[in-house]
């Protein structure tokens, strides 16, 4: 199949580009897994102090899942290997450890919105819209846009999208804070936001993260652990035990 998830870095900025326009950037399987072993380099270079979500062409950011990719799976099927696979790769795009921006050029239809949704924030063009779609394919959103979007978007407009099939634009978007800021060049405004985070500390805004993601529900398990891990593994307790570990010999803890 078509399609496929580009990573580059320039400066800090690493941008995660969607390349599938002639089906308006839809994903297919190839795509999905692409993205999951972005997400993994991501987390592991340090270098990479902020993450742009992009995708190519000027008729959609994305419209959400190529239908040919789907449509013949049995029904057990689609629930456990599109629907959890997809919900999956984007939790994983949405837990990533640096701050996220969706640069939406264009239109957010579906798995497109969801995607969106898996960012830290979202900059949109005036002549975007979101929408879900999906009851017009006789589906339902799978990809958290009946959860995740539940926290982001007041749910008589999550119904009005889901159930109704309207088309929010970027006005009422912003209005209801779910995108940061509309602008005529969406590149260019989010790449000036996330230039801004190569002047603070790298460890603060992780760990700022971590405590939001927490606070709202986000993988709050992880989070949690995570956020304690990291104060007991600056500790001397811990040098002390990996210290007597290593030399066969009892532990003595400081308890700092």
């Amino acid at each position: 199949m078509s399609g496929a998830v580009h990573l580059d870095t320039q400066g800090g900025i690493a941008t995660l580009r969607l390349d599938n326009p002639t089906k308006l950037n839809a994903f297919t399987p190839e795509m999905l897994a692409q993205l999951a072993a972005h997400c993994d380099t991501l987390d592991r270079d340090t270098a990479v102090r902020a993450v742009l979500l992009t995708s190519e062409g000027e008729r959609a950011f994305c419209a959400g899942a190529d239908i040919k990719a789907w449509a013949g799976y049995a029904p057990a099927e689609f629930a456990r290997i599109w629907v959890r696979d997809g919900h999956r790769i984007f939790d994983r795009l949405a837990r990533l450890s640096k701050p996220t921006i969706a640069v939406l050029q264009a239109h957010a239809f579906g798995g497109g919105l969801e995607l969106a949704s898996a960012c830290d924030i979202r900059v949109i063009a005036p002549a975007a819209t979101l929408a879900l779609p999906e009851s017009q394919v006789g589906i339902v959103p799978g990809w958290s846009g009946t959860q995740r979007i539940a926290r982001l978007l007041p749910e008589p407009m999550l119904k009005e999208m889901a159930l109704f099939g309207r088309r929010i634009s970027a006005e009422r978007a912003l209005a209801c804070g779910f995108v940061a800021e509309i602008a005529d060049d969406p590149a260019t405004t989010a790449r000036a936001i996330a230039e801004k985070l190569l002047t603070t500390s790298p460890r603060a805004t992780e760990v700022a993260k971590y405590m939001i993601h927490a606070g709202v529900g986000e993988d709050r398990d992880a989070m949690i652990e995570a956020l304690g891990s990291g104060m007991i593994a600056a500790s001397a307790d811990k040098a002390e035990g990996v210290d007597a570990f290593a030399h066969k010999r009892k532990p003595v803890f400081p308890g700092t």
